[in-house]
């Protein structure tokens, strides 16, 4: 058999040998044999067929190396084995405490309430007569206008104007803009 065929199978086992490593730990001794045939592979290049092939095949392992390395990580998470000590990235639920003033948040989606102030892009909603810190998704709302609740994202409430844009009534005078209130005009009437 040639020489370099020789040399060519080397370096395939030695890159095979580092996959099998990062996938199976086995110690380091895979490890160590990949090294050691990857090196042989590169001397035998050298030794039978001079500097030009040795240099194509020392070329050829230091780009083979980290792209199989890569390869070996990329593939491992599959792996029972990395599946066993990688675990899933936990969801936002299972991470954050339970509370009643959570499932309380959370049974707000999708009830209208009233923007109680200007919301730029927070301020306060009444919703089912409890007042309730919220957030808007970037729009600026009127007080007095109707908002829906669209999300609880943790302790924050998500609100945008409701289809039904009118601005509900409230008792609450404050609320209500000037013109409503009946009130004259406030220009000094001796000027």
């Amino acid at each position: 058999m040639d020489p370099l065929a020789w040399s060519a199978l080397l370096l395939l086992l030695g890159l095979l040998l580092v996959m099998v490593e990062v996938l199976i730990p086995s110690g380091g001794v895979l490890g160590f044999l990949s090294i050691t045939s990857l090196v042989a592979g590169v001397i035998l290049a050298f030794y039978h067929r001079g500097a030009e092939v040795g240099f194509l095949f020392l070329t050829v392992t230091a780009v083979a190396l980290p792209v199989t390395l890569m390869m070996a990580f990329r593939w491992w998470p599959k792996t029972p084995m990395g599946r066993r000590i990688l675990l899933d990235v936990p969801k936002s639920e299972e991470v954050l405490p339970d509370s009643p003033q959570r499932r309380w948040l959370r049974q707000m989606v999708g009830r209208v309430g009233v923007a109680k102030s200007l919301m730029l892009p927070s301020g306060a909603i009444e919703v089912d007569g409890h007042t309730i810190d919220a957030l808007t998704e970037g729009t600026p709302i009127e007080p007095g206008q109707r908002v829906r609740v669209i999300a609880v994202s943790g302790n924050r409430v998500v609100v945008r104007v409701a289809d039904d844009a009118a601005p509900a009534e409230t008792d609450d005078v404050l609320s209500r803009p000037i013109d409503f209130l009946g009130l004259e005009s406030l220009d000094d009437p001796l000027a």
